[in-house]
């Protein structure tokens, strides 16, 4: 998985510097898989423009070639809620959440459909490098089933919902067993 990034130009730089570009074409050279979140689907590509410098000085860095898609950045924030299907027609609810426009031959078979029918991020012609702007798809437990069938590895052992539920509810009990809440609430009218 290479996740999205605040900085993704930058982060590019660094991953390459690191010499992770080498080991994710290795992975994919012996059969692996890639799934690149909003800027990291924006690194899977050809090439990343920014002609406004929103994130340093104006221009284009090359990006890691396994898509054919190419990025321009705008200083427009796409943020709104996502609901669809995955290719494999797994549903899905997250959110998008990303800067600039992403195009290219690969867009052409997207990673989802949007409940409007919109198509949504991009795959490689072999399938193993899938891109999305949609956040969120592993909290939704249907979309890690789907994963989960997708490498083989059996059903999901735990519900996100469930295990946030309760999270909370061991952070309520020790709030409430350790702070004078009354308190609180009287001092803050």
């Amino acid at each position: 998985i290479l996740p999205g990034s605040k900085a993704t130009i930058a982060d590019l730089k660094a991953l390459r510097d690191a010499g992770f570009d080498i080991d994710i074409a290795a992975h994919l050279r012996r059969g692996g898989m890639v799934l690149g979140l909003c800027g990291g689907y924006q690194m899977l590509g050809r090439a990343i423009h920014d002609p406004d410098g929103i994130e340093g000085a104006a221009g284009t860095a090359p990006g890691l070639g396994l898509l054919d898609v190419e990025t321009t950045l705008s200083g427009d924030k796409r943020l709104e809620p996502a609901t669809g299907a995955t290719f494999d027609g797994a549903p899905f609810s997250g959110y998008e959440m990303h800067m600039g426009i992403t195009q290219g031959s690969d867009a052409a078979r997207p990673f989802a459909r949007l409940a409007g029918g919109a198509a949504e991020g991009a795959m490689s012609a072999d399938g193993r490098v899938v891109c999305t702007y949609v956040h969120g798809l592993f909290a939704d437990d249907r979309q890690r089933a789907a994963w989960l069938a997708r490498f083989d590895a059996g059903p999901a052992q735990i519900s996100y919902e469930s295990s946030v539920d309760a999270i909370l509810d061991r952070l309520a009990a020790h709030l409430e067993a350790h702070i004078d809440v009354e308190r609180l609430l009287t001092l803050s009218r």
